[in-house]
Formats: structure tokens, C-alpha cells, sequence
């Protein structure tokens, strides 16, 4: 009775955890499309107004849900695991004082020191953006503490939901409002736009309270007694699991909030201050979000890869562990190597694309874009390769890596960015640095803590002449069709077109194994697939 107990609780696990990365997918995609009919309207002067206020917000996000759920949901876990149930309600009540002071402190200086901060940055028209999130980081703080709670009951599902309801308030709210009160200015309209974040998490807020509620009604805990754990002493567990979390979580946010004072200075000391929120706001506000939208797909592998190999490296299944390491790197590539080059090769076309009422900023854009572009590979293979990391219990040297890369964007973003001849050229290039020196470092890591290597022609070597042979056929399809018809149609074509050029490519050089199937959606479909190819050479 008791083996088919733990059978059920593990089946309900996983379901949850499906759930949790089909959840965290959604959310990426609602999230990149949202920002797209954003920057048709609102211009990248008003884009730069958008992005200036996140850097800052995501950064007291991060202290608020990246360490704190985790610890929360490990002495839940453990808690009934050991039968002390008495000491849950004192576990949740403990890191909701934790939570509401953190969210509190962030959101008071989010909004009463946003007069300070825009001067700063020298962004003066993101000040009602930033005063639109400020509430948002004491809400998110406090929907924090429910995900850890039902997290620890390794009840996913609430935790999931919760997170698709919070980006639908967020999508639906920040669009609506931005449509609303752009007749009254593009510092307002932006200011609309954020404040959806505001709104999302008050509904997921909404909705994971009344989901407490009635789980609490029907798990009716122990009162506390003289045996439970001191408030204090739970206090000190929850801060000794989760400052080291949040410290590697919090090194993007941190950059990021650099990198906007840095590159609106620079730009103001080289004597374009005038363009300097035109500028920054092609770079963050249309170029970036091209390049995350990538990032959905490269997610969804780090997500299924980091519990595989957890796995096998426990059951030290070393064979299986080498094959599952390579085939998610092989994956990686072959879902990051093509989207950087399309984005290379078409950078004008596709900001013409996608936004088509803003065609007089579309070649400074798709030139930052064209050098954007291959930050796409780095930032997908390192995703992958942290999951990797993770997996192995080496989750601390991620962290570490990007803290490196990090310095590296920094010192080049402040030389560059002050070279006239490079300006906001110079932040595009400081980012690919980045990346390049993070994932550069976290395949050292594996090579020296994990002895792994990787076959250059079965990972890398296939993948890039797939690429190649697309990015040939669709520069030269492209540039054929533009003598004879409409630019944007051409687009369409020709991404089409190079789709399926790639697809063919990769199963006629036999890239695929057995393993990667497995790690991407629809694996069973494209192995048939790639059994006909092999028939086909035979």
C-alpha cells in the first residue's frame, strides 16, 4: 500500500512538473509577442521608456522569487517528509514576513525614488514606468510565498497556473492601457504598458490566495506546540538555502540595470543625447526581443535536460549520462545556430516585418540586430549547458560564469558605447562578448569538473553546414524575390522557405539520434521521419 502511495505522489510529480516547463514556455512566448505590437505603436523613443524601468524591477523580482520560493518549498518538503507538520504554518508565516519586507523595501524605492533613478540614467520620461511597477514587486513577493508553499507539497499545478494567469493579466492589461493613454504621450502610454506587470500579478495573486484557501480547509495542520521549530531558527534556514539562489539568480538583473545607466551616459557624453532614447530603445526594445524569442525552445530543453541527468549522474549511468549531456548541446545548437543566422541575414527585413510603422528606424535596427544575431547561439547554448551544470551539482558555476561575462560587457559596453564610431553598436557587441566568455566558461567546466567532450562533427560540425546551406539559399532567394515583389512577402518566403531547407538538411546529414528525440516535443513524429531519410540513403 504504502509503494503504490509513493508510486501516486511520484506519477503527480512529474505530471506537475510537465506542467510547470509547458507553463514556463507559454509564458515566454505570451511575453515576446507582447512586446512586438507594443513597439509598432508606441516607437522606440516610447520602447525606451518600456525597458528603462525593468532592469531595476526584475532585480527586486529576483531577490523575491529566486532563493526564497526554493528554500520555502525544501523545509516544506522536508517538513512532511519527517512528520513535524506543526511547523509548516510557522514556515509559511516566517517567509511571509521575509517576503512583504523585501517586496515592501523594493516597492517603495521603485516608486519614491524613481525622480532620483531617471536622473540617473538620464531617461526622465521612464519615471511613470518605473512608479507603475513599484506596487508589482510587493505583490510578486507575496505570490512568491504561495508558489513556495504548494511547491513544497510538490503540488505544481497551482504554481503553474498561477504563472499563466499572471502573464495573461499582464499581456492583456499593459496592452490595453498602452492603447488607451498614448493620446496622452508616450511616457504615459509606456507607463500603461508596464503597470500590466502590476496587474498580472495581482491576478495570479488572486488566484493562488483562493486556491490556499481552500487547500488549507482541506489539510487542517497540527497547532503549534513546544516541540515546533523556533521562528528564528526557520528564519535562518530559509536565508542560508536561498541568498546563494538568489546571488547567481540576481547577476542578469544586476547587469542589466548597469548596462541601461551605462549605455544612456555614454551615449549622452558622445553628443547623442537627443538620439540617446531612440537608440536604447531600438537596441532593448525591438533588437533583444528578437533575439529572446528563441530562448522559448532553448528553455524547454534545459528544462526536461536538468532532471535526466540528475538521474543518471546519481545512478551513475556514465554511458547514458555522455549521450543525454551531447545530445542536449546537439540540440541546442541546431535550434540556436539557424535563428542567429536568419536574423543575421534578414535583420532589415524582418524589423520591416514585424514593425512595419516604424520602417524609418528598420536599417539602424536590423544593423544592431545583425550584430545582435549571434548572441542568440551563446545564450542558447548556455541555457542548455547550465542545465547541464545543474544536473551535475554544479548548479553554483553558471552563476559564477555569467558574473565574468558580465564584467566583460560592462568594461567593453563603457569603451565602446563612447567611441562615436561604435555608439550603440559598441552595447550590441558587449552583449555577444558576454555570452561568448559565459558559455566559453561553462564548457571549460564541464571539460575539467565533468570530463566531458564533444565530437566536433556529430555536435557541431552537421548543424553548421545545415546553416550554412539555409543561410545561403535564403540570402539568395531573398534577394532574387526583392527585384519582383513586396519586401515583406519576400520575408515570409523566404523564412519559409529556409525552414524547410534547414529541416532537410539536418535529416539528410543524418543529425539526429535516438536521444534527442527524446528531448524535444514531437520527438516520436520527426523519428519516423528521419528512419525514412536513413531507408532512403540505404
Amino acid at each position: 500500500m504504502g509503494e503504490k502511495k509513493e508510486h501516486e505522489q511520484a506519477a503527480s510529480f512529474i505530471k506537475g512538473a510537465v506542467l510547470l516547463g509547458v507553463a514556463g514556455v507559454l509564458v515566454k512566448i505570451l511575453g515576446a509577442f507582447f512586446r512586438i505590437p507594443l513597439g509598432n505603436f508606441l516607437g522606440p523613443e516610447g520602447m525606451s521608456y518600456y525597458v528603462s524601468a525593468y532592469p531595476m524591477y526584475n532585480f527586486f523580482i529576483v531577490l523575491a522569487t529566486a532563493g526564497l520560493p526554493t528554500a520555502l518549498a525544501k523545509i516544506i518538503s522536508e517538513q512532511r517528509a519527517t512528520g513535524h507538520l506543526a511547523d509548516i504554518n510557522r514556515t509559511f508565516k516566517a517567509g511571509m514576513i521575509l517576503m512583504s519586507t523585501i517586496g515592501l523595501v523594493g516597492a517603495i524605492i521603485m516608486f519614491f525614488g524613481a525622480d532620483l533613478i531617471v536622473k540617473i540614467i538620464k531617461n526622465e520620461g521612464a519615471l511613470y514606468s518605473f512608479k507603475a511597477l513599484g506596487p508589482g514587486i510587493f505583490i510578486v513577493s507575496l505570490l512568491a510565498v504561495f508558489r513556495g508553499y504548494f511547491q513544497g507539497h510538490q503540488n505544481l499545478k497551482p504554481f503553474a497556473i498561477s504563472q499563466l494567469v499572471e502573464q495573461l493579466g499582464r499581456v492583456i492589461v499593459g496592452y490595453t492601457l498602452a492603447v488607451v493613454l498614448l493620446k496622452y504621450g508616450q511616457n504615459v502610454s509606456a507607463a500603461g504598458a508596464t503597470f500590466g506587470a502590476t496587474a498580472g500579478a495581482l491576478v495570479g495573486f488572486i488566484y493562488v490566495f483562493s486556491v490556499f484557501i481552500k487547500f488549507k480547509k482541506r489539510n487542517n495542520y497540527p497547532k503549534e506546540s513546544q516541540d515546533s521549530e523556533a521562528v528564528k531558527s526557520i528564519f535562518k534556514r530559509i536565508l542560508k538555502i536561498a541568498i546563494p539562489i538568489t546571488m547567481g539568480a540576481a547577476v542578469m538583473p544586476i547587469m542589466n540595470s548597469i548596462d541601461v545607466m551605462l549605455v544612456m551616459n555614454r551615449l549622452h557624453d558622445i553628443g547623442l543625447g537627443e538620439k540617446a532614447n531612440d537608440l536604447y530603445g531600438m537596441l532593448s526594445g525591438y533588437a533583444a526581443t528578437l533575439v529572446n524569442l528563441p530562448q522559448v525552445v532553448t528553455a524547454a530543453i534545459q528544462i526536461s535536460i536538468v532532471p535526466a541527468i540528475a538521474g543518471l549522474y546519481v545512478a551513475q549511468n556514465r554511458k547514458t549520462l555522455h549521450t543525454t549531456i551531447e545530445s542536449g548541446v546537439r540540440m541546442g545548437l541546431i535550434i540556436s545556430l539557424p535563428a542567429a543566422a536568419g536574423l543575421i541575414v534578414l535583420a532589415q527585413p524582418i524589423m520591416e516585418l514585424l514593425y512595419p510603422r516604424q520602417i524609418e528606424y528598420a536599417q539602424t535596427t536590423g544593423s544592431i540586430l545583425s550584430i545582435l544575431g549571434f548572441t542568440v547561439i551563446f545564450m542558447g547554448l548556455f541555457q542548455v549547458t547550465t542545465g547541464i551544470l545543474q544536473g551535475l551539482s554544479l548548479q553554483n558555476r553558471p552563476a559564477i560564469n555569467l558574473a565574468v561575462g558580465a564584467a566583460f560587457k560592462i568594461v567593453l559596453t563603457y569603451v565602446l558605447v563612447g567611441i562615436p564610431a561604435f555608439n550603440i553598436y559598441g552595447a550590441a557587441i558587449s552583449t555577444v562578448t558576454a555570452f561568448a566568455v559565459a558559455t566559453t566558461l561553462n564548457m571549460v567546466t564541464l571539460k575539467k569538473r565533468a570530463a566531458i567532450t564533444f565530437p566536433f562533427k556529430r555536435v557541431l560540425l552537421k548543424p553548421m553546414v545545415s546553416t550554412f546551406v539555409m543561410a545561403i539559399a535564403v540570402y539568395t532567394l531573398y534577394s532574387g524575390l526583392s527585384l519582383i515583389s513586396i519586401s515583406r512577402i519576400n520575408t515570409v518566403i523566404s523564412v519559409s522557405v529556409g525552414i524547410l531547407i534547414y529541416g532537410i538538411m539536418l535529416f539528410a546529414l543524418q543529425t539526429f539520434d535516438d536521444a534527442d528525440f527524446a528531448l524535444i516535443p514531437g520527438g516520436r513524429k520527426l523519428k519516423a521521419i528521419n528512419q525514412w531519410f536513413v531507408r532512403k540513403k540505404d
